[in-house]
């Protein structure tokens, strides 16, 4: 159904078929470049600290976590087996398609952290994804998302079409309002000269 807190067609997309067929394949490349791809892990570095479970939502084959850090569980979430089987960094995993079903597969308050790089536009349930988000963040934990201006323009939500930077970064910062749960977000730039830009928002778990 669609959700009456949002415009009509604002999580259309221009690609209605089944997610999961879309990606069927796996795709083993990076979708922000090397200068990006840095800031996000040295942002990563700065903020996550080492012992933390986390939880890599959307993930893939690489999740950009620092080599120095480590960590007591990396779960990913994602939607293909080859993918999240290469990725070094995940101690399990599991494949699931949050469109189809925004409720995570994870006990409450299982992790410390919640990451999701680059994947936002793609979700057509967010607030309910967030909502489930809250519950398995540990009282405190962070919600970090990262985004930038790359996509796969036909599975993106239409509104990220429609829309800027700063209107970009408002919407995600009402997913997190929508959802409850979390203390207001924070906003960083983290955009590399000469390179993709990096846009987070954070937002912190707020005891139950």
């Amino acid at each position: 159904m669609p959700d009456a807190r949002f415009p009509p067609g604002f999580f259309r997309r221009l690609d209605e078929s089944s997610d999961a067929d879309f990606y069927a394949s796996p795709r083993l490349v990076t979708h922000i470049d090397d200068a990006t791809i840095a800031a996000l892990t040295q942002f990563y570095r700065e903020t996550l600290t080492s012992g933390s479970a986390v939880l890599d939502l959307m993930s893939s084959w690489v999740s950009h976590l620092p080599p120095d850090l480590h960590f007591a569980r990396v779960a990913g979430l994602g939607m293909n087996a080859v993918e999240l089987r290469a990725n070094p960094r995940l101690t399990d995993f599991v494949v699931h398609d949050l469109n189809a079903d925004p409720e995570l597969p994870y006990a409450d308050a299982s992790f410390d952290v919640v990451l999701n790089a680059v994947s936002i536009q793609y979700l057509t349930r967010p607030v309910e994804v967030y909502t489930s988000v809250a519950r398995v963040l540990k009282p405190h934990g962070l919600a970090v998302i990262a985004t930038s201006h790359r996509c796969f323009p036909t599975k993106a939500i239409m509104a990220w079409h429609a829309t800027g930077v700063e209107e970009r970064i408002r919407i995600i910062e009402r997913y997190f309002a929508l959802a409850g749960g979390y203390e207001p977000a924070v906003f960083c730039d983290r955009s590399p000269e000469h390179a993709d830009p990096l846009w987070l928002v954070v937002a912190r778990r707020v005891p139950a």
